[in-house]
């Protein structure tokens, strides 16, 4: 009786350890968010298991079905279509019940999105905020008006078809001039990270087809000024030590 988080590739399927691996081969079935999309994987993998679909639209009315077959024996693994389960995917609901109902679980290191592109970004790292994706409409506005302050770097998924409205917004709660980066297409072919203030960024990406999967990185305010503080703050630490 066990539940595992299994992260798959969010793009080259090499990217996959060993260790997820021998997992799907041992569990009794995987729950996954697109059956077919996991198919392939499977198939790359040379894994032949039960798949079961959970997905956001059935997650609520899947949860206590799924504890039910965890608590009568079954080791169940949970993947999204790519990277961490958990993270902006399924997978929340169902660990939650499973720690109300004392059933191990057990999430396994791998892929996800936004590490890659905060690392890769140029922006500082050191202290970030995830946000996910933004409310389409109601809230939109407001969390943006929240993250008006935000000195973090912030970090958002958008969809292609979103990206060009969202910089827009960006560009008007955090300036123009506000550092950013645009990843898309991470491990693929295509791999592609723009990097430069949100003006530059919209009229680059206004002049192109926008596919693939996006992860934009927005520098938080005043970001330099708290970094030139840590900096005076680590100096003097080091004259207190030499003292």
């Amino acid at each position: 009786m066990k539940l595992y988080l299994v992260p798959t590739p969010i793009g080259n399927l090499d990217d996959i350890t060993l260790r997820a691996i021998k997992i799907l081969q041992q569990v009794d079935a995987i729950l996954a968010e697109d059956t077919r999309t996991s198919g392939v994987l499977l198939r790359h993998l040379a894994i032949s298991k039960p798949l079961h679909s959970y997905h956001i639209f059935n997650e609520h009315q899947t949860v206590q079905r799924v504890v039910d077959q965890l608590r009568s024996g079954k080791t169940l693994a949970l993947i999204s279509d790519a990277g961490t389960p958990g993270i902006s995917d399924p997978g929340f609901l169902l660990v939650r019940a499973c720690i109300q109902n004392d059933i191990p679980v057990e999430c396994l290191p791998g892929p996800t999105a936004f590490v890659p592109a905060l690392v890769n970004s140029g922006l500082p790292n050191d202290r970030f905020t995830f946000e996910g994706f933004l409310p389409h409409k109601k809230g939109r506005q407001t969390r943006l008006a929240e993250l008006a302050g935000e000195e973090r770097t912030m970090i958002f998924y958008e969809s292609p078809h979103r990206l060009l409205k969202t910089l827009g917004q960006f560009a008007e709660v955090f300036g123009p001039d506000r550092p950013a980066s645009v990843s898309r297409e991470l491990t693929k072919l295509f791999e592609e990270n723009r990097r430069g203030p949100l003006s530059e960024l919209i009229a680059y990406f206004a002049e192109k087809t926008v596919k693939g999967e996006l992860v934009v990185c927005v520098q938080g305010k005043e970001a330099v000024k708290g970094k030139a503080k840590r900096k005076y703050d680590n100096e003097e630490d080091e004259t207190d030590d030499e003292e």
